[in-house]
């Protein structure tokens, strides 16, 4: 009895003991499972998010494949855009600009189809000036369609507009523009020269699956503007060279005219010259007579006179020496305009010109009590003159000085150095010209009108002959002048 129940009671315990010990091991391979499914959940997750990065990379290997096609396609563009640009450039005749666009440059830049056109203000219509990828009869369509939506395409000249089949918003506009230019995508640029007329660039492709892009449409727009340019600089080549060429036939034919002109000047002037050196000849020939009898008569080789008729044969002998002087003075102005007078050209010193000059005056001076006055510049440089000619320009300068000074007058004469000139000064305190007559007083015969002039006599030689003695030692000579307040004679002499 005792030992059933020992081994009962053993057998429950071991029993209980086994089911303890099952129980032990559910639970560890319980946390073995729990474990196992974080371990599973973990990797799932992980796989979950490799996954995820894998459809990443997939999706970022398509985009860059996709930029990498548009930068390729952007690139290949822009050397197409460079080629096409150089050679739009070689030109200056606008009706080769659009023939430079050829088929190889569009299928570059992704196109296969292009026409431009310009509008016509006298025509009032739309001129083809672009024709790549039609046929005739298809750019003639395309025209009619334009005539009859003219206004469409003038505003978006107007507006300076791009449109394009991926910027244009009116779904129904962009449908009308590929029907009517027989593609699936489209840009239409703007032609603006800023002279001429205007016009838009179109180009486009059949390919549905070209995918066009604001690349695209930037790159024909570049295009348009180049284009634009470039006729724009045809315009103004062709202004300028018509311009030109009215020039130079308007040069052409005043060079004509004043060739003829001169030809006729030097034809008169040496009528002049040949007609003064004609009549002084023949003057001095009867002037050489007259004298030699009056100074016989005077002279009483053929008898006693009376007083009175020496005193008139006194008179035919002066004014026969202003006729002789008359003759010389012309004479003298005839060989220097034509180049025949030698000038005996030596260094002089000009105060000592000035001085030979005044001392010559200086009896005029003192009958008009003139004060006569030097202001000469110490240690001037000398001139390279002919003495005698230059104290003519001097001795007739003072002269006139003294004639149209007033009593109790002043004369000041002086020299200054000029640059590479010695100028001399002759300031009178006369009755002065007026500046209407300043422009003349070199003329030969000239005079101003003044009483003085009408009451003395003269030539109007003396300052024409001055003038040429100064020019043809590569002088200048001019006058200043105020009436009532004086004159002012200067010229220069180029130092040696």
């Amino acid at each position: 009895m005792f030992n059933l129940s020992f081994i009962f009671d053993m057998a429950w315990l071991i029993g209980l003991l086994s089911l303890l010990l099952l129980f032990l091991n559910l639970l560890i391979k319980l946390d073995k499972i729990k474990q196992l499914q974080k371990t599973v959940d973990s990797l799932k997750k992980s796989l979950e998010e490799m996954d995820e990065q894998a459809k990443l990379i997939v999706r970022t290997d398509i985009e860059l494949n996709k930029t990498q096609e548009e930068l390729d396609k952007k690139i290949t563009g822009l050397f197409a855009l460079q080629r096409l640009s150089r050679a739009i450039s070689t030109t200056l005749e606008e009706n080769q600009i659009f023939k430079m666009i050829n088929t190889n440059h569009l299928e570059e830049l992704g196109f296969e189809k292009a026409c431009a056109f310009l509008w016509s203000d006298p025509e009032s219509k739309f001129i083809t000036c672009l024709n790549v990828g039609y046929q005739e009869d298809e750019i003639e369509k395309i025209k009619s369609t334009l005539q009859s939506d003219k206004n469409v395409y003038l505003n978006l000249i107007k507006n300076a507009k791009n449109i394009s089949s991926v910027s244009l918003i009116d779904s129904v506009m962009r449908d009308k523009v590929e029907r009517a230019f027989l593609v699936n995508s489209f840009v239409i640029s703007s032609l603006l020269p800023k002279e001429g007329n205007k016009g838009f660039l179109f180009v486009g492709t059949e390919n549905r699956d070209m995918s066009l892009t604001e690349g695209d449409e930037e790159l024909i727009t570049i295009l348009s503007n180049q284009i634009g340019q470039a006729l724009e600089n045809a315009r103004l080549f062709e202004k300028t060279w018509k311009a030109h060429q009215e020039l130079e036939n308007k040069v052409e034919e005043r060079t004509r005219q004043l060739s003829l002109a001169l030809d006729e000047v030097r034809m008169a002037s040496k009528r002049k010259t040949d007609f003064i050196s004609s009549v002084s000849h023949e003057l001095r020939t009867p002037l050489t007579s007259i004298k030699g009898y009056a100074s016989i008569l005077i002279e009483e080789k053929l008898g006693q006179l009376p007083q009175a008729a020496k005193d008139r044969l006194a008179k035919i002998n002066h004014h026969s020496n202003e006729l002789v002087n008359i003759v010389n003075d012309l004479l003298d102005i005839v060989r220097i305009e034509a180049g025949k007078t030698v000038m005996k050209m030596e260094k002089h010193d000009i105060n000592n010109l000035v001085n030979s000059a005044s001392d010559l005056i200086s009896i005029q001076c003192k009958n008009k009590n003139i004060e006569l006055a030097q202001d000469i510049q110490k240690d001037l440089p000398s001139v390279l003159v002919d003495a005698s000619q230059i104290e003519r320009v001097l001795i007739n300068l003072l002269a006139n000085a003294v004639k149209f000074t007033p009593q109790n007058g002043r004369i000041t004469v002086t020299a200054y150095k000029k640059e590479q000139n010695i100028q001399v000064q002759i300031q009178d305190t006369g009755i002065g010209i007026p500046s209407e007559s300043l422009n003349f007083i070199f003329d030969e015969f000239y005079r101003v009108d003044n009483p003085i002039n009408q009451e003395v006599k003269g030539t109007g030689l003396g300052l024409s002959l001055a003038k040429n003695i100064v020019e043809a030692h590569k002088g200048k000579i001019w006058a200043e002048s105020q009436v009532n307040k004086g004159t002012t004679f200067n010229f220069t002499l180029p130092i040696t």
